[in-house]
């Protein structure tokens, strides 16, 4: 039977923005993109996003814990986050993408964030998205 599995990333996306644009500004390299929406016209936008994001982890996942660590490295860029967000008109959010076990015998994990998460998502006027799934 498969394990739980999570994830936390943070994600700016947006309308006709170019996701190398971000990384220029913020200095950090994403750890994915997509500029779908730097190329499409104006009667069909397109979603571009940059995203920053911890590694999958399965077994015993520590939510809490990923997203503590996922926001340290952003606390620094928090002035920077809602300037570029201003700027390109971007939507700023800390997601948690969960993967549970279809195997009923033992705790799911807690999933949940920390203080110093609220107050990074109050600072940089993001959004938290949880989206789970069940692993088969």
């Amino acid at each position: 039977m498969a394990s739980n599995k999570a994830r936390v990333y943070f994600a700016l996306l947006g309308y006709h923005f170019n996701p190398d644009d971000v990384t220029r500004l913020l200095g950090v390299e994403p750890t994915s993109v997509n500029a779908a929406g730097a190329y499409s016209t104006l009667d069909k936008p397109v979603i571009s996003s940059w995203e920053l994001s911890t590694e999958t982890h399965s077994g015993e996942v520590d939510v809490f814990a990923l997203t503590d660590t996922l926001v340290k490295q952003l606390e620094p860029l928090k002035g920077k986050i809602v300037e570029v967000c201003k700027s390109h008109n971007l939507s700023p959010r800390l997601g948690v993408a969960l993967t549970l076990s279809a195997d009923q015998s033992g705790p799911g994990p807690e999933a949940g964030v920390g203080v110093r998460a609220v107050r990074f998502l109050a600072d940089t006027g993001s959004f938290l998205n949880v989206e789970t799934k069940v692993s088969q």
